[in-house]
């Protein structure tokens, strides 16, 4: 399980690292049933508060995306992707409304907006 954590954005680090778990669980990288990290290793290892990963493993596990086993830890839950995937396109949409409207608030064409969202698509 790979997770990046950015100093720089303005989301919340255990958002982000819920984000980045259910992404890797929705493209299949992270199969139902693997184990994932314990809350003070994947702290330590983004040198972070346990607080902050517990926060985020509850928020996943609330959102069952993993499942706690007492005694044994994390592992990723068995998901319907479909119901999880049409979230995110719904997620998707919200965001791209919202930037849509910035960028007819800023008098940005819609050339102008495909070109710019072409090069962040070409950067991740």
């Amino acid at each position: 399980m790979e997770i990046i954590i950015r100093n720089s954005s303005d989301q919340p680090i255990y958002m982000q690292i819920c984000e980045q778990v259910k992404s890797q669980i929705i493209s299949g990288a992270l199969a139902a049933g693997t184990m994932l990290p314990s809350i003070r290793s994947l702290a330590r290892d983004l040198r972070i508060s346990v607080i902050t990963t517990k926060r985020a493993y509850d928020e996943l596990e609330a959102e069952g995306f993993i499942c706690t086993v007492p005694g044994k830890g994390c592992f990723v839950a068995e998901q319907d992707l479909k119901l999880a995937q049409e979230a995110n396109l719904r997620r998707m949409e919200e965001h791209l409304q919202q930037a849509a409207a910035l960028a007819k608030g800023c008098g940005v064409g819609k050339e102008e907006l495909l070109a710019m969202f072409g090069l962040l698509l070409e950067e991740e």
